[in-house]
């Protein structure tokens, strides 16, 4: 191995762990409590090594949503390749988001709460959040019903879901109702 390549090797695991240590105390402690100051002291490097990586929180966030993102899709794919039919397919698909937005809250928060500076809906958009997007249109686009297109019927599915998600955990809407609600958006919303 060159020299060359030890330091790129050594750079991309140094950059592991400040994500990884990010939002471990994000998850333990909200975002506020992540700052470049608290993560150097974590991680045992310098501020200034930590932004050799990372120009400021902001793309620590962003670098979050995206290992989030990836995550997620892998959740939501596993999910619905286990269920027997479109009705069950769409159901464990809002099961597997509405779980993960509950076990990662802070990962849940970089990816839609929080500015990472990723561009959404666009061209440019990073392809782990593209394709956490195309995660949810594989299992919806065969319920978006004739003369509707499967993006649009998919992203107001996803606002839903995000709806319930944020409303859920803001202590909005009662915990012990998620699988009645879950169903009810399957049943109304995908008219399954």
């Amino acid at each position: 191995m060159s020299v060359q390549e030890r330091k790129q090797r050594e750079r991309a695991s140094r950059e592991r762990l400040i994500v990884a240590t990010a939002r471990e105390l994000a998850e333990q402690q909200g975002w506020d409590a992540v700052t470049t100051r608290r993560l150097a002291e974590r991680i045992e490097y310098s501020q200034p090594v930590l932004y050799s990586h990372f120009r400021g929180k902001r793309e620590i966030i962003g670098a979050v949503a995206l290992q989030g993102a990836t995550e997620m899709a892998v959740a939501m794919r596993a999910a619905t390749a286990a269920a027997d039919g479109p009705r069950a397919r769409v159901t464990a698909l809002a099961r597997a988001y509405l779980a993960f937005a509950e076990r990662h809250p802070a990962v849940y928060d970089a990816l839609f709460q929080l500015d990472g500076g990723l561009a959404y809906a666009r061209e440019d958009t990073p392809e782990p959040l593209k394709d956490a997007f195309a995660a949810l249109l594989e299992c919806l686009s065969e319920v978006a019903g004739d003369g509707v297109r499967p993006e649009l019927f998919t992203e107001t599915f996803w606002a839903s879901l995000h709806g319930l998600a944020t409303l859920t955990r803001a202590g909005r809407l009662p915990p012990e109702d998620t699988v009645r609600r879950t169903e009810l958006l399957v049943d109304r919303l995908a008219m399954l």
